[in-house]
């Protein structure tokens, strides 16, 4: 009895360390030695694209806070598991980037490691990141490395247990992570392999356009049919689906105004969208917005869509005619509150207010967006091609659950609309978390 409880004990620990070999491997495939010395990272025109490209990644975003100095860090990213906080990336020697160097720097990008050889939270999003090239992050680096040293500490992560282990990171690693290379489609054109590199790499879009598992991990970089931002709970809309925010049967003009100025005849961007624009994309070449516009025309629609369209444009039809409950207390509310800016049947007024009648983002399956826009309000971004952009006021402290239900489950039904209704306990769930 005790030799064969030797032996299962034995076995146990040759799999344990098979498995923690595995792990150790899989953490480490695709990475290769650091060599080399550094480029000439006080080249001025190596240091004016790294700080294009920096705008494109829009990395000011989460390594600045809110009134403090650029890429100093201290910016908390909120997630499921607990806060991130965003390290100092100026070139400060003690608390930022000064010792590092430029291979240390692409391992961060490409392979999600640190200078010390830790492993890297995604929240930092190196898994789309991984897809930028070498020669980028050496320009990247060289803009950080430009900028004035700020002594400003990096703050400690608040992470939940397991997950503020790196043995835990290592297995989401193994399970999660994979180096990857830009795409590269022969039978794609240029610009179409350009917008691939900015949506999927630089731009990181499915870190919000895609949706999460348990672990917190997508379906990879090229997965962008939507998802519910953790935490947040706002709604970031499938970019492949029409009924939600797929642009195949827009034009290219109206998909760069929208990405330059946050507002375009087909639609306008509020809420976690409106801090892209206003950082990174209304920063873009015409070329690189163009190229994007490309890439997402041509994004497959979901397997669904075909069948899906069949029973929309039927249920449209039939839902022309319907103007809606005007006996509803949510007719009330509309005429009350929304009808003096979107008109008294959602046709809005074009470049003020945005019409409700017919709209996707109306229509869209999951109201979350909706409800925090009612409560909190919002404006679409400051942006140089619209400088002082009309607003949405907040309603959180004049309307009650049940009147946001009632008011959204009317607009949802009217004036050709025909989406679900919205109950109380939705509204419940959304208005407990604020707006970022």
């Amino acid at each position: 009895m005790r030799t064969r409880m030797l032996r299962l004990v034995l076995l146990l620990v040759v799999i344990g360390a098979l498995v923690v070999a595995l792990v150790a491997w899989l953490n480490l495939r695709g990475e290769e030695p650091l060599a080399g010395a550094d480029p000439d990272l006080t080249s001025p025109e190596l240091i004016a694209r790294g700080a294009y490209l920096a705008r494109a990644g829009n990395c000011a975003g989460c390594h600045t806070e809110r009134g403090g100095i650029a890429y100093a860090g201290g910016r908390g990213v909120p997630t499921p598991f607990g806060t991130v906080h965003a390290p100092n990336l100026t070139p400060d020697p003690a608390h930022g980037l000064g010792r590092w160097s430029a291979a240390e720097f692409w391992r961060a990008m490409h392979n999600g490691r640190a200078r010390d050889g830790r492993l890297l939270y995604p929240a930092f999003p190196y898994p789309n990141y991984t897809r930028v090239t070498r020669a980028d992050s050496d320009a990247i680096f060289a803009f950080l490395r430009s900028l004035p040293a700020a002594e400003r500490p990096n703050r400690a992560h608040t992470l939940q247990f397991p997950f503020d282990q790196q043995a835990a990171l290592a297995v989401w690693r193994a399970l999660y992570f994979r180096p990857a290379q830009p795409e590269n489609d022969a039978g794609r054109p240029a610009a179409w392999a350009r917008g691939a590199y900015l949506v999927e790499g630089l731009g990181h879009c499915n870190a919000c356009h895609a949706s999460r598992n348990a672990l917190g991990a997508t379906a990879g970089p090229l997965d962008l049919a939507g998802g519910l931002i953790p935490v947040q709970n706002w709604y970031a809309p499938s970019l492949a689906s029409k009924f939600e925010a797929g642009v195949a049967d827009w034009s290219d003009e109206h998909i760069v105004e929208l990405l330059r100025t946050g507002v375009s005849a087909r639609g306008a961007v509020m809420g976690p969208m409106s801090e892209v624009v206003s950082g990174s994309t209304q920063h873009l070449h015409d070329a690189d917005l163009r190229a994007m516009a490309t890439y997402l025309k041509a994004l497959s629609p979901p397997a669904s869509e075909i069948a899906a369209a069949a029973a929309a444009s039927g249920a449209a039809s039939a839902a022309v005619a319907t103007v809606g409950n005007a006996d509803s207390g949510g007719a009330k509310l509309y005429d009350r509150h929304c009808a003096a800016c979107h008109g008294d049947a959602g046709e809005g007024v074009p470049g003020v207010y945005p019409a409700l009648a017919a709209s996707r983002a109306v229509t869209i399956p999951t109201p979350a967006n909706l409800v925090h826009i009612v409560l909190e309000g919002g404006f679409p971004p400051v942006t140089a091609g619209n400088p002082r952009p009309y607003g949405m006021p907040p309603f959180a402290t004049v309307l009650s659950n049940d009147e946001v239900a009632q008011l959204l489950t009317y607009i949802r039904s009217s004036w050709g609309n025909d989406a679900g209704a919205v109950s109380s306990f939705e509204v419940t769930k959304y208005r407990t978390v604020s707006a970022r």
